[in-house]
C-alpha cells in the first residue's frame, strides 16, 4: 500500500479509502468564487409578465397530431410536411438509382486499347 508510482495514484487511493471507510472526503463545501460580476436570475425570480419563452404551443400541437383524420403524423401539418416528405423520397430514390448505376459501371471490365 505504501509503494505507489505517482502522486495521482496515491490521491486516487486516498479518495477510495475515504469512500470505503465512510469518512467524508477532503473537498471544500464552499461555493466557488463568482467568475462574472452578476448573478444569474432564476425563472421563479422573474415577474410573470416578463415571459421570454413565448406562448406554449404544446396543447395546440397535441390537438393537431391526435386528430383522427386518417393522415400519418409526418403529414399532419399540411403543405410544408408534404413538400419535405416528397423531397426526401425523391432524393432517396435518386440516390438509390445513382448507386445502382455506379455499381453497374464499376462491375464492367475496362476496355483494352
Amino acid at each position: 500500500l505504501l509503494f505507489f508510482s505517482s502522486n495521482y495514484t496515491s490521491k486516487l487511493f486516498k479518495a477510495q479509502l475515504f469512500m470505503a471507510t465512510g469518512l467524508k472526503p477532503i473537498v471544500s463545501t464552499e461555493s466557488p468564487a463568482l467568475i462574472f460580476g452578476t448573478t444569474t436570475k432564476l425563472a421563479s425570480d422573474l415577474p410573470a409578465t416578463d415571459s421570454f419563452l413565448g406562448k406554449n404551443k404544446v396543447p395546440d400541437l397535441q390537438k393537431l397530431f391526435q386528430k383522427a383524420d386518417g393522415l400519418p403524423v409526418h403529414l399532419k401539418r399540411g403543405v410544408p410536411d408534404k413538400l419535405l416528405y416528397r423531397t426526401t423520397m425523391a432524393l432517396t430514390i435518386g440516390g438509390t438509382i445513382y448507386c445502382l448505376v455506379a455499381l453497374y459501371m464499376a462491375s464492367q471490365p475496362r476496355s483494352q486499347k
